[in-house]
């Protein structure tokens, strides 16, 4: 197959992705390396970074990739930003998955917020049993704010755990269902969730749950991303690229 596609990874989409056009075209995923047992993603697979826009502008070049996949997860907005870049410098096209973000409903009680940093302070300064569902990178933020106990889930370990008087760990890989989620939260006493708005059904059970226990969520607002090309399925996507890639196919390219 002469179709090199680089699909900038991470999310359960990409992966879909991948297997949908792998029928297609000579598929590798770029997987930031981030989670230090991902799952099996079934196409070739590069792990790490690439240095930046210029970086990854190189690597499009020296492999002669004939399209480029932003498919990574809604808040990584700073590698979403150089595939735009690497894409102009290259003259690559590039299409992006993005996933439509949650919406408040009836019910809901959320507080949202710029980033996680503004979470801090929106959860008050009396002590309150908080549901940290951040991922393991940003959550040190909340040292800032030790008075509060904290739950924090992660798929790999938190090093170094905080250095607050009063946390917990929870090492958990989604998707998570609203029944069980609704359970923790009751077990564990929580009164607040914090949370980003990653969209999807994979882990909105949390929300949902908090809902129907009129618990407070703080909710982090999503990054501004580049405006390109993009879908909000990987079916849609996966038809985009498949019309994308046709008029080669028929001059036999």
């Amino acid at each position: 197959m002469s179709h090199r596609i680089l699909i900038l990874g991470g999310t359960t989409e990409a992966r879909q992705l991948a297997g949908k056009l792998a029928v297609r075209a000579s598929v590798t995923l770029s997987l930031a390396g981030r989670t230090e047992s991902p799952v099996a993603q079934g196409v070739p697979v590069r792990s790490g970074g690439f240095g930046g826009a210029e970086g990854l502008a190189a690597y499009l070049r020296e492999t002669s990739t004939r399209l480029l996949i932003d498919a990574t997860h809604p808040y990584a907005a700073r590698i979403s930003a150089n595939a735009a870049q690497a894409a102009r410098a290259t003259g690559v096209p590039i299409f992006a998955l993005r996933r439509p973000g949650w919406v408040p409903m009836q019910g809901d009680r959320w507080t949202e917020v710029d980033s996680v940093t503004d979470a801090v302070p929106a959860l008050g300064s009396s002590p309150r049993r908080v549901f940290l569902a951040l991922g393991r990178q940003e959550v040190a933020a909340f040292e800032a704010a030790p008075q509060h106990h904290y739950l924090i889930r992660s798929v790999d370990p938190v090093e170094p755990k905080l250095a607050v008087p009063d946390a917990e760990y929870l090492l958990a890989r989604g998707p998570f269902r609203e029944a069980d989620e609704r359970t923790l939260l009751i077990e564990q006493r929580i009164e607040v969730v914090v949370s980003k708005n990653s969209g999807g059904t994979a882990t909105y059970g949390k929300i949902a749950a908090a809902r129907s226990l009129g618990l407070d969520v703080v909710m982090v607002r999503r990054p501004d991303l580049p405006e390109v090309p993009s879908a909000e399925t990987v079916d849609a996507l996966a038809a985009t690229v498949v019309h994308f890639l046709e008029p080669d196919a028929e001059r036999g390219v």
